[in-house]
């Protein structure tokens, strides 16, 4: 599918999503039950094919971890300067942790798998799975630290233990190291719902996106999308173009780190005391800007 037929999919299946819940097709609970479907068995399957039969010893690099908590720490620095005169603190707090907390596993991931090769959805799939372990401590602790809530850094990082995700990608990488044979049974059971992901991750978000945030809110989250979707690309190329990394893995980190801010920062707000209705528009419009962005970076690195 060439980059123009790929937006035009994911525009359709976004907005498919924000109709269906604005219908009332899906409801808070289904679209609560199709995204578990896909945190569960889609991303992990995807995850799961892309990297048992990789030679990830090819993949996994100090420079594409480097690069990986560079980019991180430098947008949390700039995202801190950039919205310190924020006076509310929840507010501010949001600001921060949706200017570098990006949308890796439900559209990042998906993307790259549908326009960039196998050899790219393995880099993804690594470099997904050191933004889960990164993205929750650094997300949880920053909330609590600027809005003084009491939420537990510890449960939040315990439950990365059982990330499925996480699961996949251990199984994955273990399979490749080790040189363990998977069935071709198995891998073939895989490849429906790991095609799955992506449209249903689109539908998941739509459906979950609140539309209806007075239109002038819209220019305090242009600093947000700006970081997020337009900075930390372009930093994320400068970063790995100064390290001794392939093409692929250039290309891949660029479209991940282009991906919109992730859907469960609006949880994390909502759970630690941000202001939910600023990272529910933030979420939105981040998503809806990526759509051209990330078309341009995939036309420009796949």
């Amino acid at each position: 599918m060439g980059v123009l037929g790929q937006l035009g999919f994911m525009v359709a299946f976004l907005a498919a999503g924000v109709v269906a819940g604005h219908l009332g097709l899906l409801t808070e609970r289904r679209t609560d039950v199709l995204t578990t479907l896909v945190f569960t068995v889609a991303l992990p399957a995807l995850v799961f094919r892309s990297t048992y039969g990789q030679p990830l010893r090819e993949i996994i690099s100090p420079s594409l971890l480097a690069g990986f908590w560079v980019v991180i720490a430098v947008t949390i620095g700039l995202g801190w300067l950039v919205h310190r005169r924020l006076d509310a603190a929840e507010r501010r707090s949001v600001s921060v942790v949706q200017s570098y907390h990006s949308n890796m596993g439900f559209l990042g991931l998906p993307l790259v798998a549908e326009t960039m090769g196998g050899d790219a959805t393995a880099v993804a799939s690594v470099l997904l799975g050191i933004g889960s372990i990164t993205h929750v401590p650094v997300t949880v602790f920053l909330l609590v630290r600027i809005n003084g809530s009491d939420a537990s850094l510890v449960a939040e990082c315990r439950k990365l233990l059982t990330n499925p995700v996480l699961v996949a990608l251990a199984g994955g990488i273990g399979a490749s190291v080790l040189g363990i044979p998977v069935p071709g049974a198995f891998v073939d059971a895989l490849a429906i719902p790991a095609e799955l992901a992506l449209p249903f991750a689109l539908l998941c978000i739509g459906a979950s996106l609140d539309t209806d945030l007075p239109a002038s809110h819209v220019e305090k989250t242009a600093s947000v999308v700006a970081l997020k979707v337009l900075w930390m690309p372009v930093l994320a190329w400068l970063v790995y173009s100064s390290l001794p990394v392939g093409s692929t893995a250039l290309g891949t980190a660029v479209v991940m780190f282009g991906a919109p801010t992730a859907v469960s920062t609006y949880v994390y707000t909502t759970e630690m005391g941000g202001d939910a209705a600023f990272a529910s528009l933030n979420v939105f419009t981040s998503t809806v800007v990526s759509i051209g962005t990330l078309s341009v970076l995939v036309w420009l690195f796949a």
